[in-house]
Formats: structure tokens, C-alpha cells, sequence
């Protein structure tokens, strides 16, 4: 599927492939494009490969199989910076467990102490899994889409202990920004996800709505017709009015309740 996948990012996109072993055959599929392939030897390191790469002018990386903790590190580095977007692959079987997966590779790797500071890293840059099945009919099909939203903190305390009288109030509007520190600091969440496409009986249905912070970037990152067809697109199917750069949700056209809905193309 990612060899497939590169039919449809734009050839004005330089491609930069990064792989412990050549499997994708990049060049060989696609004689035309910009691809610039890399893999480490005796001499010369994964990391090293990847410092070149930064300097090519590369707008799409792709790393060909998250398999092992150091390649688990530079993909977490080129989705950061050098590119728009990274792509990758990875064999965890829930969107949690590819999580936590690569949180722990990149404490393993050393990269980071912090089991916290690790996982935020990760979701900062993990904005859509599709997750692919086989069945034991040996069918291949993509299972679900899901997208990865990251949980901005927010400033929750209050200043109420000030306009109290009593000792008692002032003592009880501190246990309460206490309750809030404790909170954020021992079971902060740090992520939540959803689903957006799912597989159901032989047919592909919508489950819940891109966030508007994805549909900008989707579309600050397509030409004029893409752009256009993706608005028709989010306006049929989730009832949401959007613009070039701006999307607005529209009241009273999408149900309050999300439900599974079969996809318009």
C-alpha cells in the first residue's frame, strides 16, 4: 500500500526514502519522480543518512518500516523537520499500541528519560493511521482511518480564593486548584483518537468528522481542484461549511450525534 500511496502525492514533491533494507523499489516504480533512496552499511549510520537527507530539498520522507528502536528515532526526527509529511509503516494492532510502541522505542533509543515527554513527541506527529487487515480468506483491505488528536493543556486554576471571606472558602478554592495540579500531573491525557473511515460488511463508512485543524492542512497542501472537490466532499458528507482556509461548522445541518454513514465520493 505506501508503494501505491505515492501514485497520489504530487510529483512536484521530492521524495527522500530512507530503509534498513531496500524493499520499496521507489525509483523502479516511479522512473519519473524526484526519489532520493538511502540505507545504512557497515560505515555509514541510519542518522547520517537521514542528516543528508534534510539537506536535499526533500518535501515527502519515507521510512520504509518502523521496525527496530533507532529507526523508530528518525522517523519521530523527519516528521518534525525537513518535510511536510513522513510516512511509514509499523505492525501494531491498535492505534494505543502503536502508541505505545513507539513511545518506549524512543526511551530505549535514549532519545528521551521522560515516558511523558516521549509519548507527547509521538502524537505531535502521528496525524492519521491506516490500519490494514488480512483475513484468514487472505483478503487485504484497510480496516479503519483513524486520526490522532492531540490533547492541548489548558490553564484551569483559578484565582476565586481572593474574593472569599472566610479562611474555610479561601482554603477550599486552593483544594481545588490543588485537585486540578494533582490532576494534570499524575493522569494527564495526553491524546485522544477516532475514527474516521471504517470497514462494514463489504463497505467502507464514515464514522466521525476530520477536525477542522486537519482540514486546513489538508487543504493548505492541495492545488485549486483538489481543494475544491475535498470541500464538496467535507460539505456532503459531514454537513460543514468550509472554505479555502477556513471551516465553520454549520448548525443545524450536521446531526449532533455521529453515526456510521456510507461514503459519497
Amino acid at each position: 500500500m505506501l508503494m501505491a500511496m505515492i501514485e497520489n502525492i504530487y510529483e512536484t514533491m521530492n521524495l527522500r526514502i530512507t530503509e534498513t533494507a531496500f524493499e520499496l523499489h521507489l525509483r523502479k516504480i516511479y522512473p519519473t519522480r524526484n526519489i532520493l533512496s538511502m540505507r545504512e552499511t557497515e560505515t555509514v549510520s541510519g542518522q547520517e543518512c537521514l542528516d543528508v537527507q534534510k539537506k536535499t530539498d526533500g518535501s515527502v520522507n519515507i521510512i520504509g518500516e518502523v521496525a527496530t528502536d533507532p529507526v523508530a528515532s528518525w522517523m519521530i526526527q523527519s516528521a518534525q523537520v525537513a518535510s511536510k509529511f513522513t510516512l511509514f509503516t509499523h505492525h501494531a494492532k491498535t492505534f494505543p499500541d502503536l502508541v505505545t510502541a513507539l513511545r518506549n522505542s524512543m526511551l530505549r533509543a535514549g532519545v528521551f528519560k521522560d515516558e511523558r515527554t516521549a509519548e507527547e513527541q509521538v502524537v505531535q506527529v502521528l496525524n492519521f493511521d491506516i490500519h490494514l487487515v488480512k483475513d484468514f480468506r487472505g483478503r487485504r483491505y484497510i480496516e479503519r482511518v483513524t486520526e490522532c488528536i492531540p490533547v492541548e493543556e489548558k490553564n484551569e486554576y483559578t484565582f476565586d480564593h481572593r474574593k472569599e471571606k472566610t479562611l474555610e472558602g479561601k482554603f477550599d478554592k486552593f483544594m481545588d486548584n490543588a485537585t486540578y495540579y494533582f490532576t494534570k500531573s499524575t493522569n494527564r491525557e495526553l491524546y485522544r483518537y477516532q475514527n474516521i473511515l471504517e470497514y462494514h460488511d463489504g463497505t467502507y463508512v464514515l464514522t466521525n468528522k476530520i477536525t477542522d485543524a486537519n482540514i486546513r492542512a489538508m487543504l493548505d497542501n492541495m492545488d485549486d481542484t483538489d481543494a475544491e472537490e475535498f470541500i464538496k466532499f467535507v460539505q456532503r458528507n459531514w454537513g460543514t461549511k468550509v472554505t479555502r482556509y477556513i471551516a465553520e461548522e454549520q448548525e443545524e445541518v450536521a446531526p449532533k450525534k455521529r453515526g456510521r454513514k456510507p461514503v459519497n465520493q
